[in-house]
């Protein structure tokens, strides 16, 4: 063992809690494989007896133990920043050392309401205590309740409530197929979907076969069929497509939030909304992450008044307390689904309900797209006035804003969100050169005008 422990600084520089033989790689060169093995083996026996240690004793835990549990036991598919929430209230989230920070990424959204909202945290309780799961085997009192509301909010006859916002996307891209085979009369199997570069649609192996990121679809394939890839924001091409004789529908974020905030040229959804309707083929809307007053409307289609024949909703329809996530669409489109052809255990139970219904309530009594209206636009205005050489670009809409970060002394995006975790603000990476600036939608101006001086303190301290 004298050869194997020579190098275990060398190993410990790369900062991580749990050592695989993939990460040991480069050092087979100097050690046998039995050294390597025998290193493993010490390293993750000393990190569960020191976590079992502080188990027993939980007050002694700090940010870095609770990091190391989730390391030894948790899957590494999140790169998250290294803080260790414990507690949330309105936009602030606090650490299990205490310290308190601006929450900048609502939990990609879903936080609209901010954290633990006392209506939607009572309507949750409330329901816990009645009557939490049925499945949709049997009726419930509460679901036809909640699919009126949003059925006569949104206006459509007819809602599928799933659970995450993946979910709610693949009911989407099956109705649009049902409806092609059955209404359009597209030959079986042979269907057509358009959709954009840059997409972010969620996770499901159907849904990464039409992403354009490597991260998301690298060596999950084979891959599923039937899906045309255009650029974003490209009305030439999206007709093109649209005129073949097998296309059944367009699936589109009104903006590219996972991308990097893309907001598409003014009218570019109004014109694609004439162009399906002119070649008889479906637009999908994706309002998982733009929808719900993010954008300063209601709905990031209402911007340009356009009614999409499948509004896809998830995230915020339940401010963060529960999954919840559904597909509004007409009967003609709705109903080419039958018994037994798609469902959910969860989806649509009654403490979905409940909580959803408190939380579009919340959404439209507390006014919040008009805040996120009035608060983006500072956010915008102030950080396109303050003079950084790492602001490339601002751009955003409401609430979903983003900053362009030109890297600096070999330094990106990620190092900044580090720098200004220090400083009381939490928000993330998407892809290596923007930060996505998302606050839950309650924020007051005057908390807008304290965390824009943290993140603006941040950048100075950056350069």
């Amino acid at each position: 063992m004298k050869d194997t422990i020579r190098d275990t600084k060398e190993i410990e520089s790369m900062s991580m809690s749990v050592v695989s033989p993939a990460s040991l790689f480069k050092f087979r060169s100097k050690w046998s494989l039995e050294q390597l093995k025998s290193y493993i083996f010490l390293k993750n026996y000393f990190s569960f007896v020191n976590f079992k240690a502080k188990q027993n004793k939980p007050n002694i835990m700090k940010t870095q133990d609770f990091i190391d549990r989730e390391d030894l036991y948790g899957a590494h598919n999140y790169h998250p920043l290294p803080v260790v929430l414990e507690r949330g209230e309105g936009v602030f989230v606090w650490d299990v050392e205490g310290k308190r920070y601006f929450d900048f990424l609502a939990s990609y959204s879903a936080v609209n309401q901010g954290h633990c909202h006392p209506k939607i945290v009572k309507a949750m309780v409330d329901q816990a205590g009645k009557l939490a799961l049925t499945s949709r085997a049997f009726y419930n009192n509460v679901l036809g309740e909640w699919e009126e509301f949003m059925t006569k909010l949104f206006g459509y006859d007819k809602i599928l409530p799933m659970n995450s916002g993946a979910e709610a996307d693949e009911t989407a891209l099956k109705l649009i197929r049902k409806w092609g085979y059955k209404v359009k009369g597209i030959p079986e199997n042979d269907a057509r979907i358009i959709v954009c570069d840059g997409n972010f649609h969620g996770r499901t192996i159907t849904i990464v076969s039409m992403s354009s990121d490597p991260d998301s679809y690298g060596d999950y394939g084979p891959f599923t069929p039937g899906f045309v890839k255009i650029p974003y924001n490209d009305l030439k091409t999206l007709e093109k497509e649209l005129s073949h004789p097998y296309t059944a529908g367009f699936l589109v974020e009104p903006i590219q939030a996972e991308a990097g905030v893309y907001v598409p040229e003014d009218n570019y959804l109004r014109k694609a909304a004439q162009l399906c309707k002119e070649y008889n083929v479906l637009l999908a809307a994706d309002e998982v992450q733009t929808g719900l007053c993010r954008t300063g409307r209601m709905l990031a289609c209402d911007h340009e008044g356009v009614r999409p024949d499948l509004l896809i909703l998830g995230k915020a329809a339940s401010g963060g307390m529960y999954p919840v996530s559904c597909v509004l669409a007409d009967d003609e489109i709705m109903l080419t689904i039958r018994p037994g052809e798609h469902g959910s255990t969860y989806g649509g139970n009654p403490l979905a309900a409940k909580v959803s219904l408190a939380a579009m309530n919340v959404l439209l009594d507390e006014k919040l797209s008009e805040n996120a209206t009035a608060m983006g636009k500072i956010f915008r205005d102030k950080m396109k006035a303050f003079d950084s050489p790492l602001i490339e670009q601002v751009r955003g809409k409401g609430l979903l804003n983003a900053i362009q970060i030109r890297p600096t002394n070999g330094k990106h995006a990620w190092d900044l969100c580090l720098a200004m975790k220090e400083n009381g603000i939490l928000a993330k990476p998407t892809h290596e050169h923007t930060i996505r600036f998302t606050p839950p939608l309650i924020i007051t101006e005057a908390q807008m005008n304290e965390a824009i001086e943290l993140i603006q303190k941040s950048m100075m301290e950056f350069v």
